[in-house]
């Protein structure tokens, strides 16, 4: 299999962020990198350097979206199993104006691929499209190291100062990177070098003014998304569970794969779970 990480931006047309790409093959080697602006843009990016035939690719984005109100359950569920290390999800329903997400797949499906829910395993061919996140792939997979918390290189913390949150983000972000040049050691294997464009984020610092830093974050969660298609890929329900609705048909369920450590299972924090009958 190939490997195809998107960090969608939500919002389309022509108020759409950047969305970043990276496009690895088997072996870890990134292939393609870069960024887009909106669904048309994204997939035409995709019909451009995507040319092999079996393909799992991981969006950062809300694929599947059924519910008339509140949260998916996925989404519940992720703050359930990582809210102790500070990671939760965003509400997405019906009703949110952003469903970028939802126009890629339609998009994808309407191109050949197959939205796949993670509910069978890992699929070992054709073009398959799913959900992640990226918080759940920086505190689930010991790789990274973040065993108490998620770093800050997105939201400020409360006892941040504002006046030194731009160097204090940048900082963890360079941090962060140096924890991603790693997995060119590790297994299943990331080579953040072996591409121009990623490899730009080992030789220079991350910036301080909130647009390039953002054009840099975004490409950073395409990399953590395409390196979670690849973890799935390589170990499935062992390193990995499925958020979401389990009991439905696995074509249509809303879920997120989620690398995740023992006691951030699903089945592990339920128990945990005070009674309410």
């Amino acid at each position: 299999m190939h490997f195809l990480g998107v960090d969608l931006a939500w919002a389309d047309g022509g108020h759409a962020n950047e969305t970043g790409l990276v496009y690895l093959d088997p072996d870890g080697v990134i292939l393609a990198a870069g960024w887009t602006r909106g669904v048309e843009d994204t997939v035409a990016w995709i019909d451009a350097h995507v040319n092999a035939p079996n393909v799992l690719a991981f969006v950062d984005a809300p694929l599947v979206i059924t519910n008339a109100t509140g949260q998916r359950l996925c989404e519940r569920q992720v703050g359930q199993c990582y809210g102790r290390w500070l990671v939760s999800a965003n509400s997405t329903n019906t009703t949110h104006p952003n469903a970028a997400g939802a126009a890629l797949l339609a998009r994808m499906q309407a191109v050949g691929w197959l939205y796949d829910s993670g509910m069978d395993g890992p699929a070992r061919s054709g073009r398959r499209i799913s959900e992640c996140y990226p918080y759940t792939t920086l505190v689930g997979a010991h790789e990274f190291g973040y065993g108490v918390a998620r770093p800050t290189y997105k939201r400020k913390p409360r006892a941040v100062a504002a006046s030194q949150w731009r160097a204090t983000r940048a900082a963890t972000c360079d941090d962060l990177i140096l924890r991603l040049a790693k997995l060119a050691q590790a297994e299943p294997r990331l080579d953040l070098g072996s591409h121009p464009v990623t490899a730009a984020l080992l030789l220079e610092p991350s910036p301080l003014a909130d647009r390039a830093y953002k054009h840099r974050e975004d490409l950073i969660d395409a990399v953590l998304c395409a390196w979670t298609a690849r973890l799935w890929s390589r170990y499935g329900f062992t390193r990995c569970q499925v958020l979401g609705d389990q009991d439905g048909e696995p074509a249509l369920a809303a879920t997120i794969i989620a690398p995740s450590q023992w006691d951030q299972r699903l089945a592990s924090v339920s128990t945990a779970l005070p009674s309410h009958g």
